[in-house]
């Protein structure tokens, strides 16, 4: 939430000779409703990026739009995805210094259509999560990913905000 395209992980990939183009949550896509960011997301992926050698990475809240936008697609997206510290539903952190939980829309949604076999996963997917995310629970994104066949990676220690030199590395053999 309220990231850019040209800092943190969308400089990162700028940085290494890559054009980024797409969605940030903020400014106007921000303001528009849930079902107006998921529409926009799958006709950006129809219309601008449906190719076997498109990247698509999305981080965080916007890795769950993207989850969302997948699952109203009528057939499953053909590009190669990355999606990290992805949220794929409700989440809670359980310290008591800092209790906080956060209820996306249609927070069961995405676990529902995993579980009833509906869900139609992209076909080149991959999902990095921290061990110790609280907002991306490894063990939600676990169970996501096992049941709609998407590889899940943990990294330990991790938390929301994955370490930069695990990212960097990514990014290095992902985008070759």
């Amino acid at each position: 939430m309220g990231g850019t395209l040209h800092t943190g992980l969308g400089k990162a990939i700028l940085d290494r000779g890559f054009d980024v183009t797409g969605r940030q949550l903020s400014g106007e896509f921000r303001n528009i409703s849930f079902q107006e960011q998921i529409d926009a997301v799958a006709t950006d992926l129809q219309e601008h990026f449906w190719s076997v050698d498109a990247r698509v990475i999305c981080n965080s809240f916007g890795a769950y739009i993207f989850l969302h936008a997948q699952a109203q697609l009528a057939t499953p997206y053909i590009g190669n995805v990355m999606l990290l510290s992805p949220i794929v539903g409700e989440f809670e952190n359980q310290d008591e210094d800092k209790p906080m939980n956060f209820i996306p829309p249609r927070s069961t949604r995405l676990m529902e259509l995993a579980e009833s076999g509906l869900y139609p996963s992209p076909q080149h997917c991959e999902m990095h999560v921290g061990s110790e995310d609280w907002q991306a629970n490894p063990d939600n994104v676990s169970k996501f990913g096992q049941q709609v066949g998407i590889n899940v990676h943990v990294v330990p220690d991790g938390g929301h905000n994955l370490p930069h030199l695990y990212v960097a590395g990514l990014l290095d053999a992902w985008l070759k």
